[in-house]
């Protein structure tokens, strides 16, 4: 299996799947670093020396520092990285729900551009943009040797703009060309309807900034005509957020004061409880959205839907939901993000992004490198399939932080997947690849969402249906 270096990154925007702690430590508030290593220094003068005298072209002493942090800081975990002043703004923005950009989330495998998971209702998504797709060309420029910071500029660009990606996908002889045009990306933090009569389904796409008081408001929506018997929360393909979001939503559905996840690390700020209470998760003094929320929310049967694309906050609401046996858990394992990212600022308006601590369930339980193991494994079909094969997870990743506390889940194998016969039995031409590749997005909480039917069952006290022999 290939080695994949990722780095959780939105196309327009750093993705909040690294989970940013609720403070930012000032870098002035640290205590001096004992003792600095003399030699190891003197031999980083010698290297800057060497590359500022004799290497073939000029380089800028802002360069050289710059490239030296983000090797730091890239070689510790796929999780810490520097952030320039652009990439700095973009992680900013993107917690508020609004970027600009193609709308995916990429990492970088083998000096190539892979995507992690398109962004629901956004260019790439529409266009058929999928998961384990690798990017080699932008446009007419390679993407071998770029840095996955300098690929991430180039999809950038202005609003109604084209860019045309080249794509390697697994099953697929020949390159795929899709043109997507760059938008400003919206990303609706949460989505509720009431499927039938006394059964609701919430989804949580990503947590932002809003999205707790975006919660309380579609939950008050589906309460408006009645009491709800059933109500299944949707965290499937939520690549994470913010941390003070997860506790939000899982205050929520837990009694006041209830644990909801620990942090630990190695400074003092590192140890930390969260409960379910609005100091937890309310930033500032704003007004507490949960304090209107129907009684009924706090005890209404629940099943929570996840997959391997549920990461680092939907794993924390997930896991204490589980402890709690508020709800039952239903789909399949998630991704294992078990670890929290500070973020510094620096001088001329740039950060680093610090992972600083590991998260852990209320029971205990660290996530990192394992994810949540579902109460009831339910694949996305009825026969057992799942797009989620060529989906990386935690434990894939390179230099990936251990679990300090529980047995890590298994690397993915990569599966060759044979190219699928035509309609005359032989291989596909270019005709049928074209007419049969047209994107067939799952629809979220409908008839042919079968894990969502399977939960539905379950809320109704239905017998799941089982796999066919």
């Amino acid at each position: 299996m290939s080695k994949a270096k990722t780095v959780s990154l939105v196309v327009g925007g750093f993705l909040a799947g690294a989970m940013i702690s609720l403070h930012i430590p000032a870098l002035a508030d640290k205590e001096a670093a004992p003792g600095l290593p003399i030699e190891e220094l003197r031999t980083f003068a010698e290297v800057y020396s060497a590359i500022k005298q004799g290497y073939v072209e000029p380089v800028e002493d802002k360069k050289m520092i710059t490239n030296a942090i983000s090797g730091m800081l890239a070689n510790l975990d796929p999780h810490s990285a520097y952030l320039d002043a652009d990439a700095f703004k973009d992680l900013q923005v993107g917690t508020q729900g609004e970027f600009g950009g193609l709308g995916i989330e990429v990492g970088m495998e083998d000096g190539l551009v892979k995507v992690v998971s398109p962004i629901e209702d956004t260019p790439a998504y529409r266009a058929g943009i999928k998961s384990g797709d690798l990017i080699f060309k932008l446009d007419e420029t390679p993407v071998k040797g770029l840095t996955l910071s300098d690929a991430v500029k180039k999809m950038r660009g202005k609003p109604k703009t084209p860019i045309k990606l080249t794509i390697l996908r697994k099953g697929e002889a020949k390159p795929l060309e899709i043109t997507l045009i760059r938008e400003v990306i919206k990303v609706q933090s949460v989505k509720s309807k009431l499927v039938e009569p006394g059964y609701g389904w919430v989804r949580v796409t990503q947590f932002q900034e809003n999205t707790v008081a975006d919660l309380a408001r579609h939950l008050g929506t589906l309460y408006k005509d009645g009491k709800l018997k059933g109500l299944v929360l949707d965290l499937r393909n939520d690549p994470g957020g913010l941390l003070n979001g997860a506790i939000g939503v899982s205050a929520a559905f837990l009694p006041p004061d209830t644990k909801v996840v620990s942090t630990d690390g190695r400074s003092e700020d590192a140890k930390q409880e969260f409960l379910a209470r609005p100091r937890d998760y309310l930033r500032g003094t704003r007004e507490d959205p949960l304090r209107a929320l129907p009684a009924e929310t706090k005890d209404v049967p629940m099943v929570v839907l996840v997959n391997s694309g549920s990461a680092s906050a939907s794993e924390i609401v997930a896991g204490a939901l589980q402890d709690h046996k508020r709800a039952l858990i239903m789909g399949t394992q998630t991704f294992g993000k078990g670890s929290v990212q500070s973020v510094l600022p620096l001088p001329g308006n740039s950060a680093i992004k610090l992972t600083t601590a590991r998260y852990y369930t209320p029971a205990g339980r660290s996530i990192q490198a394992k994810g949540i193991v579902p109460d009831i494994v339910v694949e996305e079909s009825a026969n057992g399939s799942s797009a989620a094969g060529n989906r990386i997870r935690e434990a894939d990743l390179e230099r990936h932080l251990s679990n300090d506390r529980e047995k890590e889940a298994p690397r993915s194998e990569a599966k060759p997947t044979a190219k699928p016969a035509g309609k005359n039995g032989k291989e596909k031409n270019n005709k049928e690849e074209d007419e049969d590749e047209m994107p067939q997005r799952l629809e979220y909480a409908s008839q042919s969402d079968y894990q969502f039917q399977q939960a539905l069952n379950l809320l109704k006290g239905l017998q799941i249906m089982q796999k066919p022999k």
